[in-house]
């Protein structure tokens, strides 16, 4: 997380004595502090301070360097810093004349760091003109820069002004080591509950907190409620600024919410884009009222990063304790739930969780078949139905797409539209594809001359496994590659155009063919799939069962099929159930016919010989 200082915030100079203190005034402060620079421009060293009680003088900067402290001060609107003579040797510095900016001063701060120390000085509290505050906040230090090899923890405590405009003008602050293994121990007893980057509970601790407060019935029986607040869009604000960046934003955000709440409450980070806030004691209006603070305090004021201002908002959503949950699992369950329906809204980003008989059976159901998904893989009852694809003109086969299913316990089979969504929600896409790809390897060694198709997830493209899983088969098995097509949903193709096209090329280079899959529903263009290196365009079945019905679909397919040949690109029409629509696409030009009209998808038994495919003279590969 990088973050600049910069010099806009104020007027005046810092120089001379360490003893004068900040007033509220800042053209007072400056007037006088211009005047101690002149007073003081002839000497070497600075007034000694006295004890009381004692004759001898005492020097702050041997008392500063026993220590291991030192000083500064820094015009913010000239950028201008001055130290005590001991810093060099305090920080580690080789060469303090390289550290006479705020902004050189920053480089030197860790870039996790950076962000952390600037909200400390800017966002401690209102903006109060010609006020002052204090600040205490911690960081690690690069003496040589941030390339150079040696680092220290500093701990600096300082007070800070504001100029006319509320605008930070002047900082003075004290720097501490604190490298010792007791301040060490102490960060490490730190960061065990609490995430690095905010400050606040990690998930862990606030998940504790959370089942403490439902472990205990509260006090004539009040209410509490946990929230979860999500930073929308903050992959954009990644892809746009960087990662840096949206660290930043996390950091601010974090520091805002922790402004909003009451002492009581309890404030964590709960997952990348995601914090949680633990109400003690708040009835459902309340519950609405700070959710209403919290969205107006992010929306309403542009976060300050180093490239410059940038807007976020959040969506909430959040759960009656322990009314609609009794314990930690179900309370973070069910506010995820009206996080995600607050996300999806149009009209406002906030919502309470509401129990549903409905929505608890569906959630029940997934759960039960995504054990029953991981199962299916564990016991190999993951199998391939086959359905043939035939060539327009002679209705002879050409190849076979291999369509997953799953064998329950009890013996049926499920197919699968039934299971691939619930797949995708629990992250079991990428395991499916790996076997998909074990499972046509092993049909295309049985049968040495049949073409065949898979059709791979969007978590496929730029995955390494499934990438490094196809490598290893096509060493051992270098014929399967050229019989293989490989097929990509329109809408995952172009979900990332830059990554596909790599996916694709690196396919293609063992001699797979690439087909898009459900052409016509999504929003790409030809110019992608000349972009793409695709051989193979699928026109959903949508567009083509019983288009007789439908003209408009009619001219549609002919104009798909027209604009295909201009490129040079074969098409397939899916979703084929008769003489009529099978007539129609031979006249249209259409070069392959897929549908039940053709067979329907029939179970191969991996080794078993089952079910005879039909081989036809032109289902051999070339």
């Amino acid at each position: 997380m990088h973050a600049e200082i910069r010099g806009k915030y104020g007027v005046g100079a810092v120089n001379g004595n360490w003893g004068g203190l900040l007033n509220s005034s800042s053209k007072e402060y400056a007037d006088r502090l211009a005047s101690e620079r002149e007073t003081s421009r002839d000497k070497t060293h600075k007034e000694p301070f006295k004890i009381a009680g004692e004759g001898r003088p005492l020097n702050v900067e041997d008392v500063l360097d026993s220590m291991d402290e030192t000083v500064y001060r820094w015009n913010v609107e000239t950028d201008e810093m001055s130290w005590a003579s001991n810093a060099a040797s305090v920080l580690d510095v080789p060469d303090m004349s390289e550290m006479t900016s705020g902004r050189a001063f920053v480089l030197r701060v860790d870039a996790d760091q950076a962000g952390e120390r600037f909200d400390a000085m800017t966002g401690a509290g209102p903006a109060i003109p010609n006020s002052t505050f204090r600040y205490r906040t911690s960081y690690r230090f690069l003496p040589e820069g941030r390339r150079g090899t040696k680092a220290r923890w500093l701990e600096e405590v300082g007070l800070c002004q504001l100029g006319p405009e509320g605008k930070l003008a002047f900082v003075q602050a004290t720097l501490r080591v604190v490298d010792d293994w007791s301040e060490k121990e102490q960060r490490l007893h730190f960061l065990s509950s609490h995430d690095e980057l905010t400050g606040q509970l990690n998930r862990t601790r606030l998940t504790e907190q959370l089942s403490e407060l439902l472990a205990n019935p509260r006090p004539g029986g009040s209410q509490a409620a946990f929230l979860l607040i999500a930073v929308n869009d903050l992959s954009l604000i990644n892809e746009t600024y960087g990662f840096d960046i949206g660290d930043q934003v996390i950091a601010v955000v974090g520091r805002r919410l922790a402004r909003v709440v009451r002492g009581k409450d309890r404030v964590g980070r709960f997952a990348s884009n995601k914090f949680g806030i633990l109400l003690d004691n708040c009835p459902g209006q309340g519950i609405a009222l700070i959710a209403r603070r919290i969205m107006a305090i992010i929306a309403d004021h542009a976060i300050e990063t180093s490239s410059g201002a940038v807007t976020a908002t959040v969506s909430i959503g959040a759960v009656r304790l322990p009314e609609d949950a009794s314990n930690a699992q179900l309370a973070s369950g069910r506010a995820l739930q009206a996080l995600e329906q607050a996300r999806r809204s149009r009209s406002d980003h906030f919502l309470i969780y509401q129990r549903s008989e409905r929505r608890e059976s569906e959630r029940r159901r997934a759960a039960e078949l995504a054990d029953e998904i991981v199962s299916a893989l564990n016991d190999r009852r993951m199998l391939l139905a086959l359905q043939p694809i035939v060539r327009s003109k002679t209705r002879e086969v050409v190849s076979y797409e291999g369509l997953l299913r799953a064998r329950k316990l009890d013996g049926s089979v499920l197919p699968a539209g039934d299971f691939v969504d619930v797949a995708e929600q629990f992250g079991l896409t990428k395991l499916l594809d790996v076997r998909v790809l074990e499972l046509i390897c092993e049909i295309a060694k049985q049968q040495p001359y049949v073409r065949l198709a898979i059709n791979v997830s969007p978590s496929a493209v730029g995955d390494k496994n499934w990438m490094a899983a196809f490598e290893a088969m096509a060493k051992v098995n270098p014929s399967i590659p050229e019989r293989l097509t490989i097929e990509v949903t329109e809408e995952a193709a172009i979900g990332d155009l830059e990554a596909t096209a790599q996916f694709f090329a690196a396919l293609k280079r063992f001699g797979c063919k690439i087909a898009l899959d459900g052409f016509g529903t999504g929003y790409s263009s030809f110019r992608h799939l000349r972009t793409l290196g695709i051989d193979m365009v699928k026109i959903d079945s949508s567009f083509i069962e019983s288009h007789t019905a439908r003209a408009a679909e009619g001219s549609f397919v002919r104009t798909l099929v027209d604009l295909a040949g201009n490129l040079g690109l074969e098409t397939v029409g899916e979703g084929v159930m008769d003489e009529t629509t099978a007539d129609f696409l031979e006249r249209v030009g259409i070069t392959y016919m897929q549908g039940y009209f053709f067979g329907g998808p029939e179970l191969v038994e991996i080794g078993g010989g089952r079910p005879q495919l039909r081989f036809d003279r032109d289902s051999r590969a070339r």
